[in-house]
């Protein structure tokens, strides 16, 4: 395949993958496994996707921001909440058994589904009622940001299944945090990679490419469409994943 096609093969798939990561997630399993089976190393299919995470969390952010879709003082705040976690993460973001992973990657997003399945309004209130509710927005904030910077994959289920259930946050605020917070505890793991060699850039810039696009159209459609889209699209991925990473 020459560069060209592999390139547009490339920022196509990763437009589609930036369209699932904004609105619901799990556009890291159609990026990664693709890099791989091209023949990147998977250490190296992993840090170029990182690139592209970023890039397309930068356009996301940036695009909700001229929706008029912000509120930096509470981003910041989340963000704050999962950088060391991200540290952490980053710092041991070393290979890990594949087909392990993939399994354990799978039940977690089988229990998200399953939590964002239960009403709002009945989470939010029996957190309210219960005082554990604020002391555990610290521990697992930190848990996603060393999921983020270790791993990646899958974490944006995680972050709107926190900020749904912990924050009493509707799903349209939840993804404009959601790409705030993915761009700050993505940096740790791009400087990990990028000191360690481990990025093919001709990849990682077509992924960019796609994922930014991909991005920007999200958040069109979410703004146009509103939260429905954005719970079809979850439910959808979420679905298609859990099965992908179970059963093949």
């Amino acid at each position: 395949m020459s560069d060209i096609l592999t390139f547009l093969l490339l920022a196509f798939v990763g437009g589609v993958a930036g369209f699932m990561n904004v609105l619901a997630g799990g556009g890291s399993a159609l990026t990664v496994p693709l890099l791989v089976f091209m023949g990147y190393d998977p250490t190296v299919a992993n840090g170029s996707n990182r690139i592209a995470i970023l890039a397309e969390a930068m356009t996301g952010v940036a695009a909700f921001k001229k929706n008029k879709y912000s509120d930096f003082k509470m981003s910041w705040k989340l963000a704050a909440m999962t950088l060391p976690g991200a540290i952490f993460g980053a710092i041991y973001a070393v290979k890990v058994d594949d087909e392990l992973f993939m399994k354990i990657l799978g039940v977690v997003m089988v229990f998200v589904i399953i939590s964002l399945l239960f009403p709002k309004a009945k989470v939010l209130e029996h957190a309210k009622n219960h005082a554990w509710a604020g002391w555990l927005k610290w521990p697992v904030m930190f848990l996603v940001g060393f999921y983020g910077g270790f791993i990646q994959a899958g974490v944006g289920f995680v972050i709107m299944a926190c900020l749904t259930h912990l924050y009493s946050m509707d799903l349209m605020k939840v993804n404009m945090h959601k790409m705030f917070i993915t761009l700050v505890f993505t940096i740790p793991a791009v400087i990990l990679f990028t000191v360690t060699g481990n990025i093919n850039w001709f990849a990682a810039i077509a992924l960019a490419v796609g994922m930014s696009l991909g991005a920007w159209i999200a958040v069109k459609a979410a703004i146009k469409k509103g939260e429905e889209v954005i719970r079809l699209v979850l439910m959808v991925s979420l679905g298609i994943i859990a099965v992908k990473l179970l059963f093949f």
